[in-house]
């Protein structure tokens, strides 16, 4: 039952979507239909993106609030909790957007993980289509010159990891580092550099394109957040 819903619902459509892309946008490119397949999510859950970012923006407000309330209150405890409270329920912070956006992306995936592992080639690619998706014969996975179904590709995964740590690095160039933020800023790169090297290339692909249209989307808002603030 599970399988059925699994394939029904999920894998075949994104399969689908996928093949529709390749044949449709991506010039019958595989990697740039994954390109554009993220894309398109990423558009899809642009709401849920910037509700997440409006949270981050009210979190970091209420931690501000909550630190001074501890200075106000430092002798008193019961009151300094009591305005910490009172702050985190004025300001009522729910992950719910960003744990969402992060849950759909890791689905994808996970798909794309199956796409790659079940096969893209012969009976399996025409069983999995729609009548209404034409079968495009054998699907082109050179992406500049690497294939997006190989594991153990140092280049995608190094390059992925590297804008890791350099968009790390930047949203926090500000701020005070603590040990914990140096550990984090080596150490997660190098986990996910480990990750992607593992799995297939099309991980790399992917990841490295939801990461750079996050950025896009951050510059777009960056001069309207910084017309709020002053206001």
């Amino acid at each position: 039952m599970l399988a059925l819903f699994w394939f029904t619902f999920l894998y075949q459509p994104l399969f689908n979507a996928l093949v529709w892309i390749y044949v449709n946008i991506a010039d019958q490119n595989l990697g740039w239909a994954v390109v554009w397949l993220t894309v398109f999510l990423r558009i899809l859950l642009l709401p849920l993106s910037i509700l997440s970012a409006r949270n981050v923006k009210r979190r970091e407000q209420a931690q501000l609030k909550a630190e001074q309330a501890t200075k106000d209150f430092k002798s008193d405890p019961i009151a300094r909790k009591e305005a910490v409270r009172r702050i985190m329920r004025q300001y009522n912070i729910s992950p719910w957007a960003q744990v969402l956006s992060l849950g759909i992306q890791l689905l994808v995936l996970v798909l794309l993980y199956q796409v790659f592992i079940t096969g893209i080639e012969g009976r399996k690619v025409v069983a999995t289509l729609y009548e209404s998706i034409n079968y495009p014969g054998k699907l082109d996975v050179i992406f500049h010159g690497f294939d997006i179904g190989r594991r153990h590709d140092y280049f995608w995964a190094g390059l992925t990891s590297l804008y890791l740590f350099l968009s790390i690095f930047i949203s926090n160039w500000n701020q005070k580092w603590t040990t914990a933020k140096a550990t984090f800023l080596f150490l997660f790169p190098l986990f996910t550099f480990g990750a992607l090297w593992w799995l297939p290339m099309v991980k790399s692909l992917f990841i490295l394109t939801s990461m750079i249209f996050s950025d896009i989307i951050q510059l777009v808002i960056w001069p309207f957040k910084k017309i709020k603030d002053n206001a």
